[in-house]
């Protein structure tokens, strides 16, 4: 069974601000190795990642994860920044989408909509492993 993951590196997402892509860049993968080892070895030049949230999923591959999330978001072009290196499944994230997906999600569920939306990491987590699964 895979595990598929969305990780952050504060460090990372500093560049990303200096560099005028957004400071809400995460890392999504799915690997059926031990997540750990992965975490620490790092991209971009980080060695700060954190995983954010996982979550167990069968039947999909890296590459199936990411052309679907394709659909909804940016990924970051690993040709374009060098020091990403090669680094794929970068993405660029609207903080305007997650409060959307939330607000349509309490809306659905016919719960009270929240007046001062705060975004967390975990957040953009949920909003990211959604738009997967989906």
């Amino acid at each position: 069974m895979s595990v598929l993951y969305v990780a952050r590196s504060a460090a990372l997402a500093e560049w990303a601000s200096d560099v005028g892509l957004s400071k809400h860049v995460f890392k999504v993968g799915c690997t059926d190795e031990p997540l750990e080892p992965l975490i620490a070895a790092g991209w971009g030049g980080a060695t700060d990642w954190t995983v954010v949230k996982k979550q167990q999923v069968e039947g999909v591959d890296e590459a199936q994860i990411l052309a679907r999330l394709q659909r909804k978001e940016k990924m970051v072009d690993p040709a374009y920044y060098p020091r990403l290196r090669g680094a794929t499944g970068i993405f660029k994230v609207a903080p305007d989408h997650v409060e959307n997906h939330i607000f349509i999600a309490k809306s659905m569920a016919n719960e009270a909509l929240p007046k001062g939306l705060k975004l967390k990491p975990i957040d953009f987590a949920d909003y990211l492993i959604h738009n997967i699964l989906r």
